[in-house]
């Protein structure tokens, strides 16, 4: 049915200036150029130390991601104390620490405590003071090559200085395929965890029941 005359305008929401509010991407390249060229300039600035601190390698939480691992947060206290590196001189060198970090395996002790001697392998320490080093400073030959441009951090570290960080961590996931016949006789870890985990969260009930059971088995009996 169409209006007729000179009727009121119903209030729907047809006349926004919708226009004034729209937000479009069309820098995006120019955007993406400009943070390259900042982390280039950031990376030319800071050389030849490197542009991130060194991070440790950690699994993925939950069952599903855990088989991948990735960059932690920081190294623990036992992973600093078993490379011989103080919990306080470890951030002034480019090493990120996480106090709260608990360690659950040996593997991730060892893999990360051979992390952090491959860092103090290739670590170059510029003394405070030119010509007074002290205990812990590079020679004054690695601090020559390292002013000179020998030393930049590629060579150095062994990897770009990229918002990956120091060392990248790579995951070479090994996939084995077969048949489901060649996998029967295998034992299921996730079945037996989630039997230990059912048992141990029954363990009071089961035994209230067998207890009872016994109590009128023996009453049974009389």
């Amino acid at each position: 049915m169409t209006i007729k005359h000179n009727q009121q305008i119903q209030h729907n929401h047809f006349r926004k200036d919708w226009q004034r509010r729209v937000r479009v991407h069309f820098d995006q390249p120019g955007k993406k150029k400009s943070r390259r060229d900042a982390r280039a300039a950031r990376a030319a600035k800071l050389a030849p130390r490197p542009v991130d601190r060194l991070r440790p390698i950690v699994r993925c939480p939950t069952i599903k991601y855990n088989r991948r691992v990735r960059a932690g947060r920081g190294f623990s206290l036992a992973e600093l104390k078993e490379a011989g590196i103080s919990r306080k001189l470890a951030p002034t060198i480019g090493i990120a620490v996480d106090p709260r970090r608990q360690n659950l395996s040996e593997e991730s002790i060892a893999a990360n405590v051979a992390r952090l001697q491959e860092y103090k392998k290739r670590l170059i320490l510029f003394p405070r003071r030119a010509g007074k080093p002290k205990e812990g400073d590079s020679s004054a030959n690695e601090v020559k090559a390292a002013k000179n441009g020998q030393g930049t951090v590629d060579k150095i570290m062994g990897s770009q200085p990229t918002r990956r960080g120091l060392f990248p961590v790579e995951n070479k996931v090994e996939i084995q395929e077969g048949k489901k016949s060649d996998f029967e006789n295998e034992e299921n870890a996730y079945r037996r965890l989630r039997d230990a985990r059912s048992e141990a969260r029954l363990v009071g009930v089961r035994e209230k029941r067998a207890k009872a059971k016994a109590e009128e088995a023996a009453a049974q009996k009389k």
